[in-house]
This record gives structure tokens, sequence and C-alpha cells, in this order.
């Protein structure tokens, strides 16, 4: 059986029929790698500035319960590195860091701002809006959306999300919708959305566990979350 993206013989490795060592290796960047791998093609250079971008934006954001799962599980078990890493990917759902999958959904519909009038009609929640700490706006996206307009990235998803935010105000919008915005009108397939963030926090949850080897807050997290329980009730 075989894979289209890498083989490896005893004399060298060939990722998407590139030589590794020999042509990749001191070349490419990890973000032009990733994005070799994820879609079979090196980037232009449009394409590898605004995934450095969305990967920069949606990296880190304290605290957040991806960091906190991760924190804990490192703080149950020290020498497992990787099973924390996995707790807090496990957590990216249509909620938490997941969500840029679901926005790139709703703006692939005929008419995004008729998908999401009927969202909000039949009460349920917009994918891309509202947040619990940044507003009215939410900076990363103001960023990102700025950069698209000023590097003439202005195509029908980034035009549909100012419509969204135009339609939807006062409602946040967050950073998740000009995330699968910008990645759609680069031509990244939708179900490929939702790797960018995923690749992008396990870069941070990586620096959450280095720090909680030598600075831990783990056990701590979990007694305070008790306490709250104990509160509420």
């Amino acid at each position: 059986m075989k894979t289209r993206i890498a083989q490896a013989y005893p004399d060298r490795v060939e990722v998407r029929g590139r030589d590794l060592t020999g042509d990749l290796m001191g070349r490419v960047t990890f973000t032009e790698h990733f994005h070799l791998l994820l879609t079979g093609d090196e980037p232009t250079e449009e394409q590898r500035f605004f995934l450095d971008l969305l990967l920069v934006s949606i990296a880190e954001h304290g605290l957040m319960p991806t960091n906190v799962a991760a924190r804990m599980t490192l703080a149950a078990d020290p020498d497992s590195l990787q099973g924390a890493v996995a707790a807090g990917i496990l957590g990216a759902g249509p909620v938490v860091l997941g969500t840029a999958e679901a926005c790139a959904r709703l703006l692939q519909e005929p008419d995004p701002v008729e998908a999401a009038v009927r969202i909000r009609e039949a009460g349920g929640k917009v994918p891309g809006f509202g947040h619990p700490v940044h507003k009215p706006v939410d900076p990363r996206a103001e960023r990102i959306l700025e950069l698209a307009r000023q590097h003439g990235l202005e195509g029908r998803h980034v035009s549909s999300a100012r419509s969204l935010q135009e339609r939807l105000a006062p409602l946040t919008m967050n950073v998740s919708l000009p995330i699968a915005a910008v990645l759609l009108d680069l031509g990244f397939p939708a179900n490929s959305v939702k790797a960018v963030p995923i690749l992008a926090r396990t870069a941070s949850l990586l620096a959450h566990l280095a720090e909680e080897q030598v600075d831990p807050i783990g056990l701590e997290l979990g007694a305070t979350a008790e306490e709250a329980v104990e509160y509420e009730r």
C-alpha cells in the first residue's frame, strides 16, 4: 500500500515527489512544507504569507480549555508529554478552536448572510460570531481583514465575511471567520480549514507544557475547578 504524501527508501525520503534532503531541507520553511504536505503543491508567496499569518493569529490565547486540559493531563502523568498534547487537541471542537470548519461551511452557502439569518431566527448560534473576552471587536479578526485588504485578497469568501460582520453587528466577529474566509479564497479545500488552528495550537500546547514542567499549575487548575463546582451547588 502507498500514500501520495511520502515514501521512504533506503537512501532517500520523497515528499510529494520531492527529495526531502536534496531539495526541501534548507530551502523551504515549515509553513511552506505544511502547505506542500496538505495540498501537494508548494505555496505561492501570497499563500505562504497568509498561512503564516493565520497560524500566528490562532496559536495562543491564554489559559483556554485546550491548554488547561493539557496542563492537567501532564500534572496527572508528568512523563506523558504526547498524551498531554493529545488531550489538548481533543478539545478542538465546534465551540473552541474548531469553529473555523463550521465557518467554512457557512461561507460556502449560496447566500451566507441569508443562511446566518436563518440560523439566528431558529435560535441557533452563527459560527464565527461572539466572544467571551473580545468586545466589541476581536483584534485578531480585524487585523486579518486589514491585511487581506492591503494585499488585495478580496475574494468571494472574504467579501462574505465582511457582509456577515455588517449584518450581524453588534455581535463580535471572532477570529475563526476571517481564518476560514482567507483560506477558502486562497484555494484551500473546506475540509482542510480545521487543520490550521490544530497545527497552530499544537505549537502553543508545547509551550504551555514546557512551562508546566518548571512552573506547574495543573493540579491547582483542577482544584479551582472543583471549588467552582462546589460553589455553584
